[in-house]
C-alpha cells in the first residue's frame, strides 16, 4: 500500500506491507541502510547516518530514535532536501511494516519529484519492507516450475501473435516492446498473464499483495538472468513469487 500527501510544498508518503512477524526497532534501524546498498548493487551507500551516491550526500539524517518496534530519523539535509525538516520512520504496527516520510521538503519541483525521485523511493522502500518481512510464511502455494514454463510458453506465443497483428513482419524489437508492455501491465494490474490464467497461477508480492508497477519492471528486467541461471532470481530481487491461483 502506498499513500502520498502534499501540503505547503511538504511531502508525506507511506508504504506498508503485511508482516506476520514483529521486528525490533534495532533490527529496523540496522537493516535499512545495508539493504539500500544491497538493493542498488552498491550504488547507494549509507555512511555516518547519511545516504550517498558516490561522493554526493543525497540525504542526511540526524541521530535516530529507536523504540521497541520502530526507528525514527530526523531529516537534516542533503542535496535532495530543499531545507532541513521532516522525519523518516519505519515501524511494526497492526500486523504491518510501515515506512513513512513526514513533512519532507524535496529540492526538485514537485511535478519532477513525483515522476523521478518519488517512484525510486517507493520501490526501494517497498523492497526493503518485503525483505524485512521475509518469505515465510509463503503468500500461497508455490506454482510448480514445470507449470511456470508452460505458462511462459503460452505468453510467448501470445506476444508473437500480438506482434504479428501490429505489422506484416515479425520484428524482434517490436516483439520485445509488446512482451514488456504486456507482462508489466498484467503483473501490476492483476498478477495474471494469459499463461498464468491458463495454468491457474499468478504473480504476487512476498506479502500476498499485488506487485507494484515498478516491482513488475524490476522482475521483467532481471527475468533473462533467471533463465540463464535457471534460478528465480527475478522473484528474489523484485520481492515477488508465483503462487497457485
Amino acid at each position: 500500500m502506498t499513500v502520498m500527501q502534499v501540503e505547503d510544498g511538504q511531502v508525506s508518503t507511506q508504504d506498508s506491507v503485511a508482516s506476520p512477524r514483529i521486528p525490533t526497532g534495532r533490527e529496523l534501524h540496522d537493516g535499512y541502510l545495508s539493504d539500500l546498498q544491497d538493493l542498488t548493487f552498491g550504488l547507494v551507500r549509507g555512511r555516518a547516518g547519511s545516504i550517498y551516491v558516490g561522493p554526493l550526500e543525497l540525504l542526511r539524517f540526524g541521530p535516530a530514535t529507536v523504540t521497541d518496534s520502530a526507528v525514527d530519523w530526523p531529516i537534516e539535509g542533503g542535496i535532495t532536501a530543499r531545507a532541513p525538516g521532516g522525519h523518516f520512520r519505519i515501524e511494526a504496527a497492526g500486523g504491518r511494516l510501515i515506512a513513512s516520510v513526514d513533512r519532507y521538503r524535496p529540492r526538485l519541483p514537485l511535478p519532477v519529484y513525483a515522476l523521478t525521485q518519488l517512484p525510486v523511493h517507493h520501490l526501494l522502500t517497498r523492497l526493503h519492507l518485503l525483505r524485512v518481512r521475509g518469505r515465510e510464511p509463503a503468500p500461497g502455494i508455490p506454482a510448480r516450475a514445470s507449470d511456470r514454463r508452460r505458462a511462459a510458453a503460452v505468453d510467448v506465443a501470445f506476444c508473437m501473435t500480438l506482434t504479428g497483428l501490429a505489422g506484416r513482419r515479425l520484428r524482434f524489437g517490436t516483439l520485445l516492446g509488446v512482451a514488456a508492455a504486456y507482462h508489466v501491465a498484467c503483473w501490476s494490474i492483476s498478477g495474471r498473464t494469459l499463461g498464468g490464467l491458463v495454468m491457474g497461477q499468478r504473480v504476487v508480492a512476498a506479502d500476498g499483495s499485488r506487485p507494484t508497477f515498478t516491482q513488475s519492471i524490476v522482475r521483467l528486467v532481471v527475468l533473462p538472468l533467471a533463465w540463464i541461471g535457471n534460478r528465480p532470481i527475478h522473484d528474489q530481487l523484485a520481492g515477488t513469487d508465483v503462487v497457485v491461483d
